[in-house]
């Protein structure tokens, strides 16, 4: 279970993110729905410990984050694939998905179990895999940042705006892709924020809603879990 309790944010001295209490389930997928400005990314940033937290906890299995290091909590088995994808763009899409791992010292035959294991299920990427990743698609692109976020994300991942860019083809190859990893690794936690979750429907679990800074459950869910739940 990854939980917010009454989180508080400032960015540029402005409060983000205003006593944000939240809960995303292990083995389910939730997600954040916002306008653009809303805190989502704010709410990521923060779990991964890139921006300081003003009050607040952010708790993995009862366990406190800001005890953490930002560089460790990789090592908890939590994934980040950023809105902008930060990829490495003069260095391989192979090296850019090792990195994490790199980072980490995996060892050799651990890397390329989890690397076999990526390429198995997101196969657009593996030919594609000696190319500079400058020379990628955006929605390429957004494929990469995915499988990278799984080389640690073993536990949970957190995906920033998976479709923000993307051609409506794209977005739908991606929104497969999830619903695929959904089905081959039933027990990966996913939190995602997306400004308009349509493509997200077969494969939510619960869905929250954030708006200047605070979070709040919504009681009709969207998709085909909503319908079964009714």
């Amino acid at each position: 279970m990854l939980r917010l309790e009454k989180v508080r944010v400032r960015f540029h001295d402005q409060l983000v993110l205003r006593d944000v209490s939240m809960k995303a389930a292990s083995s389910r997928t939730t997600v954040l729905i916002g306008r653009n400005g809303a805190g989502k990314t704010t709410t990521l940033r923060s779990i991964m410990g890139l921006l300081p937290l003003e009050d607040g906890r952010i708790l993995f299995d009862d366990f406190d984050l800001a005890t953490v290091p930002v560089h460790d909590r990789a090592r908890l088995g939590i994934g980040y694939a950023p809105e902008d994808r930060r990829l490495i763009s003069d260095v391989s899409v192979e090296d850019n998905l090792l990195l994490p791992a790199v980072a980490l010292s995996f060892a050799a035959f651990e890397r390329k179990r989890r690397l076999d294991e990526i390429y198995a299920l997101l196969p657009e990427i593996a030919v594609t895999r000696k190319r500079a990743a400058g020379v990628l698609s955006g929605g390429q692109g957004k494929i990469v940042a995915l499988g990278r976020a799984l080389m640690v994300g073993t536990r949970y991942v957190l995906l920033d705006e998976p479709f923000q860019g993307l051609a409506p083809v794209l977005a739908l190859s991606y929104a497969d892709t999830l619903a695929r990893l959904r089905q081959t690794r039933p027990s990966l936690g996913l939190l995602i924020t997306e400004s308009t979750p349509k493509l997200l429907e077969k494969i939510v679990d619960s869905s929250l809603l954030i708006e200047r800074g605070e979070v709040t459950e919504l009681t009709k869910l969207i998709g085909s879990h909503t319908a079964a739940a009714q």
